[in-house]
């Protein structure tokens, strides 16, 4: 069923512009396929499909093509070994870093895609990472979080 269900879901993200997961468990009800929204997410997970901003148009899920997995591992680690600490204030995450890995991890920031990140202005130690709108900062940090603390198996 695992599999069938993985099918199904990457032909759903493939052939529609899938901005949420209740908009995708949807389309997988109507193909006969009830999960919670627990195993959506695992699913996302292992099949690494992620949010990403498209131009033109709202964020949506696309699958990760190997080379681009293969570049978030690396930014992964940059983030994993390089953040201290995350605090927001109205719509700027300020990030303190191990000296001198500010610019590295405001690439992967960056480079990432991650929903809501508009971009970043780094230091020597800090970086400010500026937010769409303030709302979505706690959500953010906790994106970064989840990426620096993901284990490697995970990604590759």
């Amino acid at each position: 069923m695992k599999a069938s269900r993985h099918a199904k879901l990457l032909e759903i993200i493939e052939t529609n512009d899938i901005t949420t997961q209740d908009e995708l468990n949807d389309l997988l009800i109507k193909e006969g396929y009830n999960s919670t929204q627990a195993t959506i997410s695992r699913d996302l997970k292992e099949l690494k499909i992620t949010k990403m901003a498209v131009p033109g148009g709202q964020p949506k899920y696309v699958r990760l093509q190997e080379q681009e997995s293969s570049n978030a591992l690396r930014y992964k680690r940059v983030l994993k070994d390089g953040i201290l600490s995350m605090e927001s204030s109205e719509n700027i995450i300020v990030i303190k870093t191990v000296a001198g890995l500010a610019m590295a991890v405001a690439a992967a920031l960056d480079n990432l895609g991650l929903y809501g990140v508009v971009g970043s202005i780094a230091g020597d130690d800090t970086i400010f990472c500026v937010i769409r709108a303030r709302e979505m900062a706690d959500e953010v940090i906790e994106s970064i979080s989840r990426y620096a603390t993901e284990d490697e198996k995970e990604v590759d």
